[in-house]
């Protein structure tokens, strides 16, 4: 059971999510492959949606320096890039959460869809979808490569 809760706090982490979790839960706990999968990106579910709307309660908060900045910089990125976010609003956030790449993930998905404009729902099916890649992605390459990670590992 503390595994199981290591691995959801780990998931929690910003940078680190499911890229990181996945792996330990895999080659460190050595768990297997199937519930570390469901564990790591249910928990990296949850979590994108949470951070979307704390965003949008910390961004309505009526901070003058804040709401000059949001307005200034947010509203007017949203009001350019519009035509973009409405034709490829989803899938783009989708591979950018599924990417499985340093900054990208449901955080910085998270940020990214509220900066944009995509609205909740849509952030929710492209969160869900960006997870599944990610963590499909992830574990392939714990499951395959798992002696080239131990490798690296144990260099640095």
């Amino acid at each position: 059971m503390n595994d199981i809760i290591f691995l959801i706090f780990l998931t929690f982490l910003p940078f680190l999510e499911l890229r990181a979790s996945i792996p330990y839960g895999i080659l460190v706990l050595d768990m297997h492959f199937v519930p570390v999968f469901f564990i790591c990106v249910l928990t990296n579910m949850v979590l994108g949606p949470i951070v979307y709307l704390l965003l949008d309660k910390v961004m309505h908060l009526r901070f003058s320096w804040m709401r000059n900045l949001y307005d200034k910089y947010v509203q007017r990125t949203q009001r350019r890039i519009h035509g973009a976010v409405e034709r490829w609003g989803e899938l783009g956030v989708a591979l950018f959460i599924g990417v499985p790449l340093p900054g990208s993930g449901s955080y910085s998905g998270a940020l990214g869809s509220y900066v944009i404009g995509l609205g909740f729902k849509k952030f929710v099916i492209a969160n869900i979808f960006g997870n599944l890649i990610a963590g499909t992605v992830v574990t392939i390459v714990s499951l395959t490569g798992g002696g080239l990670a131990n490798w690296f590992i144990k260099i640095i």
